[in-house]
């Protein structure tokens, strides 16, 4: 299987499935000497992980995580950071029925379609519980761009059509949904309660803005840097739908309106408004980037569902097992993790850029 790797020089390749021994990850191209430590990563991966409280999968998991190369004396050697997080609640005899069939909403189709076989149980590779490798691969990425002054953060922006009006930052973390406004979040819990009881999910839209960005990273062309954070957004299997600044309300606007006006500021070149959302021309401008990933609501759901089976046959299913009424909460740290993993990249390889950056470096 191609496709398992994501960046050019800060560089991650996930591996392993839902219910094999372990899940893991490895990084190339990150710097020596940036400080990091197993507590780096495991604090990102206790925001990810599953079992937190009822609106999340009932899957009991640690996820503790295990770094087994690239770092010693607590810095990056500069050489592959290898890391893993065993899977130690597995319970595959959920899945044994749907080895036949084809789940609604779930990639069993088009994986069988394309290798004519699959590993059936949790999803195998396609399961959400990859994105540990991402997440751990973003805490490495959000190290370092912290050492740079560019702070990360993501939320749930509306969830069940219930949008997050108000925006208090210090909400993030307090509520089980990542909603930015306390008074959604009560509204959005007692909907999801009902939905619970109806035996269906929910979906939402994650919003997350980077500050502290410095202008010029990204291409002009292929490597824009919006478009690279658009297939960093559509690579998470949950997403459905990406937006930049304004995104789809731009359709409705005026030129007049849309336009970011130049001013200076303390003797730098800002923009008034951030419509662009931080991005122009597929280069970052300076602004903060703001972007909106839209997520699909669990397929995984406990009331009947139409399907076909590999023979062919129109059936009706109840799925079995532990799953997520809403992956919202959760996906926000993958957003996070993509997002700075795609911005790390793109600052690496904005360092050959200009004649001047390289002597900069190489010249005394």
């Amino acid at each position: 299987m191609s496709g398992s790797s994501f960046g050019t020089i800060f560089r991650m390749t996930t591996w392993g499935e839902s219910h094999g021994p372990g899940i893991g990850v490895v990084v190339d191209g990150c710097p020596a000497g940036l400080p990091l430590t197993k507590e780096d990563i495991q604090q990102q991966l206790n925001r990810r992980r599953p079992g937190q409280n009822r609106f999340t999968t009932a899957r009991q998991e640690g996820d503790e995580v295990e770094i087994l190369s690239g770092v010693f004396e607590g810095k990056t050697t500069g050489t592959p950071i290898s890391m893993e997080v065993h899977n130690t609640n597995q319970r595959s005899k959920d899945y044994s029925e749907i080895a036949s069939y084809y789940r609604p909403g779930h990639a069993d189709y088009t994986f069988d379609a394309k290798y004519g076989f699959r590993d059936y149980t949790g999803g195998g590779r396609s399961s959400a519980r990859e994105t540990i490798g991402r997440v751990a691969a973003g805490a490495i990425a959000m190290k370092l761009l912290s050492s740079l002054g560019i702070e990360i953060t993501g939320y749930a922006k509306e969830i069940g059509g219930i949008i997050a009006e108000n925006f208090d930052k210090t909400q993030i973390e307090q509520n089980p949904f990542r909603m930015p406004d306390a008074a959604a979040a009560t509204k959005v819990e007692a909907y999801l309660q009902q939905k619970i009881a109806e035996q269906d999910s929910v979906g939402g839209i994650i919003e997350c803005v980077v500050t502290g960005m410095p202008s010029g990273l990204g291409d002009p062309v292929f490597e824009k840097l919006d478009a690279n954070l658009a297939k960093a957004m559509f690579s998470i299997g949950a997403v459905k739908g990406f937006e930049i600044g304004d995104g789809f309300a731009v359709a409705k606007a005026c030129g007049s309106t849309n336009n970011d006006a130049f001013c200076m500021k303390d003797g730098q070149i800002v923009k008034k408004t951030n419509h662009a959302g931080g991005i122009l021309g597929g280069i970052s401008d300076g602004s903060p980037i703001i972007l909106r990933a839209a997520i699909k609501p669990t397929p995984s759901i406990a009331s009947t569902q139409q399907t076909v089976n590999r023979f062919g046959e129109e059936i009706d299913i109840h799925i079995k097992g532990r799953h997520d009424p809403i992956i919202v909460p959760r996906a926000v740290v993958v957003v996070e993790a993509m997002a700075a993993v795609t911005i790390a990249d793109a600052l690496l390889m904005n360092m050959t850029s200009r004649l001047d950056s390289v002597q900069n470096f190489y010249l005394p």
